[in-house]
């Protein structure tokens, strides 16, 4: 019975720990542009990420006004896909930016198993 009164206690206080945000900054690229210059690498290189050059790609992939699906790419090069709501408001963002050639973000969300749940996105400062 005293265990039973206890598993409840700790999970009402489990339940009541909020489920935390992640956070990651970088760059805004067109996903499709970005996902295709990934592919680029010649497939014979050990370690193909020693061999691409991540500045390159992101300035390549910069997102336009008529971009609709985004991916962040963070400082270490690795690319996250955006959710329907993200894209929405990357877009916004882009927008805004107007003809800027480098946007650079901080999303805060969830990582979901194929992108990245969007809480909030904002220009990094």
């Amino acid at each position: 019975m005293k265990l039973r009164g206890i598993g409840l206690a700790v999970l009402v206080c489990l339940a009541a720990i909020p489920a935390s945000a992640n956070s990651w900054s970088g760059f805004l690229v067109d996903s499709s542009c970005y996902e295709a210059e990934e592919r680029s690498v010649n497939p014979n290189y050990t370690f193909n990420h020693a061999y691409r050059d991540t500045g390159l790609e992101i300035q390549i992939c910069t997102p336009s006004a008529k971009t609709k699906s985004f991916s962040l790419v963070e400082h270490g090069g690795f690319g996250f896909r955006l959710d329907p709501v993200g894209n929405a408001r990357a877009a916004e963002i882009v927008q805004k930016a107007g003809k800027k050639r480098l946007v650079e973000v901080t999303v805060t969300g969830e990582m979901s198993k194929h992108a990245i749940e969007v809480g909030s996105i904002s220009l990094a400062k």
